[in-house]
This record gives structure tokens, C-alpha cells and sequence, in this order.
């Protein structure tokens, strides 16, 4: 069973299932997760739009799930997908690629 927060979400880290790298992360209410389960590809929620987030809808960079699982806690999700394409919003491979100084 996992533990979802007060508003109904759950972290979600997605990494490159071929190589480890971190993607990015993203949050999941229980409807993106019945539907990430259901399609083979990730669905988020959006915060900040609150509504469902078909990850690579507009821009065709899907991400397919290879696998899913949960930590200790049961409080956030490890996703290991296969990119199909740049997954951050700003064109770059990854989210993270500004090193903190």
C-alpha cells in the first residue's frame, strides 16, 4: 500500500532505465498512476495546473515505463523508463543538469 501525501500525491523519480541517470521528478495522484500502469508510458499530476500530465503529449518525448517500484517508507516511487526523447521542459536530456555551487 502506498502513502500518499494530505493532498493525494506521492513523488515520483523517474531514471534512464539503460544508463541510471536521474530524469527528473514529478508527482502522482492515484488516477496517474492507474493510467501509467495501464498505458506503459508515465502520467504526473500537475500541481500547479491540477489536472492529469501526459508526460510527452505535446512534445512526443515519452517516457515508457520498464519498472516500478516504491522505497521503505512507502512514500515515493523510483521509475525506471526509457526516454524517447529530451525529458526536461528547457530541451536538455535530463532536469537536472545545473550543478548547485
Amino acid at each position: 500500500m502506498l502513502n500518499f501525501d494530505e493532498k493525494g500525491l506521492i513523488p515520483a523519480i523517474v531514471q534512464d532505465d539503460d544508463n541510471g541517470e536521474v530524469l527528473m521528478l514529478g508527482y502522482m495522484n492515484e488516477e496517474s498512476l492507474g493510467k501509467t500502469s495501464e498505458s506503459g508510458q508515465v502520467w504526473f499530476y500537475s500541481r500547479s495546473r491540477q489536472e492529469l500530465w501526459h508526460k510527452g503529449a505535446t512534445s512526443g518525448s515519452y517516457l515508457y515505463v520498464r519498472s516500478m517500484w516504491k522505497d521503505c517508507d512507502e512514500d515515493t516511487l523510483l521509475i525506471k523508463a526509457k526516454p524517447a526523447g529530451p525529458v526536461c521542459h528547457t530541451g536538455n536530456r535530463t532536469c537536472f543538469f545545473q550543478q548547485l555551487a
